[in-house]
């Protein structure tokens, strides 16, 4: 029972719902730009070098013989996900600047003055009551 209450603590901790809920948008956020890569951008990409996907760009290492498939490295896949980490670190980068540029107003702005308790406006009348004199 004791690593059931442990569980329970630990979950109920605001730092691991965020993770948790930062990692599924995150990866929504993949295939998203994924598709941004692959459909969007490649297609006008590949036009500009003549009409070139660069999905297709491989390099034959030993052609297929029979059964056996061929050994290609395809750096043009690896192209693609160089352009969709750049797309997504940029947007990272976006998002990181406009939180910071929150967090500078909000810490710009000062902070409300305290509310004057009943003992200070005590002796402000008492102090206002000597000058008086």
């Amino acid at each position: 029972m004791k690593i059931v209450n442990e569980f329970k603590a630990f979950i109920k901790r605001g730092n691991v719902i965020d993770l948790a809920v930062g990692i599924i948008i995150g990866a929504a956020f993949g295939k998203i730009v994924s598709s941004f890569v692959n459909d969007v951008m490649m297609p006008p990409i590949g036009l500009i070098l003549g009409g070139l996907d660069f999905s297709d760009f491989a390099l034959v290492l030993r052609e297929a013989a029979g059964d056996v498939p061929a050994i290609t490295i395809k750096y043009g896949v690896f192209i693609s996900m160089i352009i969709d980490f750049l797309i997504v670190a940029f947007a990272v980068f976006l998002v990181v600047k406009v939180v910071n540029k929150l967090k500078k107003e909000e810490e710009a702005k000062p902070a409300p003055p305290p509310p004057v308790t009943k003992e200070a406006e005590l002796l402000g009348e008492i102090r206002d009551i000597l000058k008086a004199k």
